[in-house]
């Protein structure tokens, strides 16, 4: 079961786990101080950049599951 889904917002995702922003900074997300982009759904984030959103999504789930 995922934890973060595509809905999610930037800041909701980042509140489960404050290391989950090196994984947006890897897949190109170089934004993430900026306010507005705090308020932005995962998805809609990747789309702006560019970036496969269900590829982000699984290295996100997968780092947070193995940490369990």
């Amino acid at each position: 079961m995922n934890i973060i889904s595509k809905d999610m917002i930037i800041s909701e995702i980042l509140s489960v786990d404050r290391d989950i922003a090196q994984i947006l900074m890897n897949a190109g997300m170089h934004c993430l101080g900026c306010p507005s982009s705090q308020m932005e759904s995962l998805e809609d984030a990747c789309l702006v950049h560019g970036i496969n959103v269900l590829e982000v999504l699984n290295n996100i789930n997968s780092y947070l599951e193995s940490k369990k």
